[in-house]
């Protein structure tokens, strides 16, 4: 049986508001991670929060693949703003650890999969800026935080060419989304694969590394519930990348 590949999922902290452990906190992700990594044929490995470099450093090393789940607004600290009134809660702490999550992943060519934050956070990482908030952009947006059932498609996106998201989802699709922010300046290295009718930027793309993609878009409601299929391309491209290490070292030992 051939090895399944590891896919890491990067976890928030919450905080026991009420009960006999109010007050603790507890390392956590939201369980359609874990489901969708199993349904894509991946086995999911929840990577505990934590401020320690060395320990970061030495989380990656354990995983085939990454995922940047979602969670708290990206501090505007990172890509040279001040709060605006409308910004949510931030973390920090997590940004730190996310973004050295991304760095120590990409120096091993790991797949890289960034779900809503998770897309802000790899933007931000090269050098891109977020609206705070859906309203700071001009003209008429969308509703982009839904407050129907997480699974109920509500708008359409328009999707580019030779894309690993076209060849997802196609040209075309009605997806749902939930997010208050959204891509402003989109980083050098990378360009936009997916938009919705209003402008907003869904998914965005690395021009040349192999997997790097982040989205706010999911046909099941981003950041609640992450698109099984986008998972199983992250799967499928991590098992390319194993088999093509295999090749390597038995091409290294035959030499």
């Amino acid at each position: 049986m051939s090895k399944k590949p590891i896919i890491g999922i990067s976890s928030s902290v919450i905080v026991d508001d009420s009960g006999n452990f109010a007050g603790y906190k507890r390392a956590y992700v939201n369980k359609d991670y874990v489901d969708a990594v199993v349904r894509a044929g991946g086995v999911p490995l929840i990577i505990p929060f934590t401020t320690d470099k060395e320990v970061i450093i030495s989380q990656v090393q354990v995983i085939d693949a990454l995922i940047l789940s979602g969670g708290h607004d990206v501090s505007p600290y990172n890509y040279g703003q001040e709060p605006n009134p409308k910004l949510g809660e931030t973390f920090p702490e997590r940004d730190t650890y996310d973004m050295l999550l991304l760095e120590e992943s990409k120096k091993r060519n790991l797949p890289i999969l960034g779900i809503c934050r998770g897309s802000q956070i790899i933007n931000v990482a090269a050098g891109g800026t977020l609206y705070q908030d859906l309203s700071l952009i001009p003209g008429n947006v969308l509703k982009h935080n839904q407050v129907s059932k997480p699974t109920l498609k509500t708008h359409k996106i328009q999707i580019e060419e030779n894309s690993i998201i076209s060849e997802i989802f196609g040209k075309e699709t009605m997806v749902n989304s939930f997010h208050h922010q959204a891509l402003d300046k989109v980083a050098d290295d990378f360009k936009v694969v997916a938009r919705a009718s209003d402008g907003v930027v869904e998914a965005i793309e690395h021009k040349t590394y192999k997997f790097l993609v982040g989205v706010h878009l999911t046909r099941t409601g981003t950041c609640v519930f992450p698109p099984v299929v986008i998972f199983r391309g992250l799967a499928r491209v991590t098992r390319l990348a194993q088999a093509h290490q295999v090749r390597l070292v038995v091409r290294a030992a035959v030499r």
